[in-house]
């Protein structure tokens, strides 16, 4: 009974309250249209209604369940999904103990960009040294794979893949054992095994690369994803570990790795 005169008092004062308002409104704002004034009254009258049906039947509202299935069935499905808005997932990124001196990585080691000068880092076996080259941090020894490269502004790269057993050290002499296209001087090309070159036409500008893998059949494509277009195909007998590859020289513009949409699938099992 406590609770309820509580609640009656709580409520005659904000009545109260509400009118003294409405009064307010009408002596001070008589510019506002006929049309105003009803609507504030209304809103009045709502607010009064939903007081009174609580009033009405307080333990009914003080002993309401709450809808515990809607708010804890499939919570870790529920939250996996709405990760999924947050959380961003990226297919290739960047192995720091292969840059070369002169890159700058991002925090997150999805971007790489020529720096201003050289920094003090462990000469690691893994490390370039002579060229402005970085790894992804994950090989591929069989399998189809695909990752997006946002190019930009850059206006010196190379995207491909390149062998594991390829020296890291010194000058690239013979050039085996990397596949990649680049953008260089304003020309567009494609490296292959041995020190082999291919001048690419392109229509406009490239934004993005999409590097497209198939190791067991041999093929390495590149495309543009904005007007997907094929630019092109390399292809050899792969026999070892492959990693993602690029270079830059652009100190402004960062080569950056895209990440993909995540989705999840639920499976309903029909009647045998």
């Amino acid at each position: 009974m406590d609770q309820i005169r509580h609640r009656s008092f709580h409520f005659s004062n904000k009545k109260n309250n509400l009118f003294i308002t409405v009064r307010v409104i009408i002596q001070t704002q008589t510019q506002h249209t006929e049309k105003q004034i009803k609507e504030e009254f209304k809103k009045l009258h709502r607010i009064l209604r939903d007081e009174e049906c609580t009033l009405q039947d307080p333990e009914r509202v003080s002993g309401a369940l709450i809808n515990v299935a809607k708010h804890l069935g499939n919570l870790k499905f529920r939250v996996w999904e709405k990760m999924q808005e947050i959380v961003q997932y990226t297919p290739v990124t960047l192995d720091p103990n292969t840059a070369a001196v002169s890159l700058i990585l991002s925090d997150d080691l999805t971007s790489v960009r020529f720096g201003d000068g050289r920094q003090q880092l462990p000469d690691n076996p893994e490390r370039f040294d002579e060229y402005a080259s970085v790894l992804g941090s994950e090989g591929f020894y069989s399998g189809t794979h695909c990752w997006d490269v946002e190019v930009g502004e850059n206006t010196w790269w190379g995207v491909g893949v390149m062998a594991e057993s390829v020296q890291r050290k010194g000058t690239f002499t013979p050039m085996r054992g990397r596949w990649y296209v680049y953008y260089y001087d304003g020309k567009y090309g494609a490296v292959s095994q041995p020190q082999h070159h291919t001048l690419l036409t392109v229509k406009q500008k490239l934004q993005r690369i999409r590097v497209q893998l198939d190791w067991d059949r041999g093929e390495l494509s590149f495309s543009d994803p904005d007007n997907n277009t094929h630019l092109h195909t390399l292809t050899h007998t792969f026999t070892e570990r492959l990693f993602p590859y690029f270079d830059t020289g652009c100190k402004l513009s960062p080569l950056r790795m895209l990440p993909v949409r995540a989705s999840v699938k639920v499976e309903q099992y029909s009647k045998l």
